[in-house]
């Protein structure tokens, strides 16, 4: 490292020549040139003995510096880069949230109006015209970025009216033509078709996995699972996502992994199977060679949530691929203590509703009036009847 050392005169003495008179006194003159043989010898070797002391010290307190062991700055506040000449301050920092006392939509909403949750209706009758729209809007969304696969992926969604009977899409279906009145209504406890579109047919393997999950969690009402790109890259390492964003952090602690892959599912027991690593409380599944899972209180919910988890299986593949052979580089993993407050404030019922309604808007604008609607008015439940 060079060392740029400046000359110890004072600066009033830089400007100036110094001499000696033939009488003996001493002179200075302003812009003359200094005869040598009047410079005092003794001052000229003090005055480079001095700098030369001074430099050497410069020296040896930079070299000591960027030679001492980790151990001996281990316990410093302060860490500097002699490189950059930056300090980087240790001292831990002390966060205060705030907003506990009100739930997560009057935290994020300013001003006097509250953005509303969760709809309620009068009947089951609207309440389950809504849910259709929202479904088939949903289908759109996920068809918009990019969530197809042939003939691979499905929504359900239970009834409002009669819980152990679920919604799906039908087979062969693209998801950005979806409708509210192209789903079909199906008994999940014997697997008959009880209500919606009488001329479309149904999904067996999504049937068989969505049925086993809702039979094993009564406080979900609605699935999502798609084969999405992200998504099946991250799922062949059956790993969970580490909580790398403000935003994954809604579902912190909310990640099941499936770590087996049994094939395409024809059979109940592969259902029984995801249900059981999905477990009671979890909100999303990663499934080992296969795709993603989403769940939650209504569609939008589980809509938001799977878009949710594709991205941060994307982010996290991203973070992985930076740091393969950039030894410099370090993921930095939110703490436990700030992920479950984001989640506690982010992943509330009413709050993940209110998330996905911007891209359902967006849907239903672009769609056009009633295109996205159409068909609803003639879905409803026959039950026992026969088809």
């Amino acid at each position: 490292m060079s060392i740029a050392t400046r000359s110890v005169l004072p600066h009033s003495w830089d400007k100036m020549s110094i001499g000696r008179s033939p009488s003996g006194n001493m002179i200075s003159t302003s812009n003359a040139r200094i005869d040598i043989k009047y410079i005092n010898a003794d001052y000229m070797l003090c005055w480079l003995l001095f700098n030369f002391i001074i430099t050497w010290v410069q020296r040896h307190r930079l070299l000591n510096a960027s030679d001492m062991a980790p151990s001996a700055t281990a316990e410093s506040t302060v860490a500097v880069d002699l490189k950059k000449d930056v300090a980087v301050s240790k001292q831990p920092e002390v966060y205060v949230h705030g907003a506990e006392d009100k739930t997560p939509l009057e935290a994020i909403s300013h001003g006097p109006l509250v953005l509303p949750g969760i709809p309620t209706f009068a009947t089951h009758v609207e309440h389950r015209r809504h849910i259709l729209i929202h479904t088939a809007a949903v289908f759109r969304d996920f068809s918009r970025k990019g969530f197809t696969e042939g003939m691979s992926g499905h929504i359900s969604v239970r009834d409002p009216e009669f819980p152990h009977y679920i919604w799906m899409n039908p087979l062969g279906k693209h998801f950005g033509l979806m409708t509210a009145g192209d789903l079909i209504c199906l008994d999940y406890r014997t697997g008959k078709v009880v209500g919606g579109n009488k001329t479309k047919i149904a999904n067996a393997a999504g049937f068989l996995i969505h049925s086993e999950i809702h039979k094993a969690r009564p406080d979900v009402h609605a699935i999502c699972h798609a084969h999405t790109n992200a998504g099946r890259a991250w799922a062949a390492f059956a790993k969970p996502l580490d909580m790398l964003s403000q935003d994954i952090c809604t579902l912190y602690d909310s990640i099941a992994v499936y770590a087996s892959y049994g094939g395409i599912v024809f059979a109940s027991e592969e259902g029984q199977n995801i249900a059981r690593a999905l477990g009671p409380k979890n909100k999303a599944a990663i499934l080992l060679n296969h795709g993603l899972f989403s769940v939650g209180s209504t569609v939008d919910e589980a809509g938001f949530l799977f878009g949710l988890l594709d991205r941060g299986c994307a982010i996290q593949l991203q973070a992985e691929a930076a740091c393969n052979g950039n030894p410099g580089l370090k993921k930095h993993v939110i703490s436990d203590e700030e992920a479950a407050y984001n989640r506690k404030m982010a992943s509330e019922k009413n709050s993940l509703y209110a998330e996905m309604q911007p891209d359902l808007e967006y849907e239903f604008e672009m769609a056009g009036e009633g295109l996205i609607e159409r068909g609803v008015e003639g879905m409803r439940i026959w039950g026992d009847e026969e088809v």
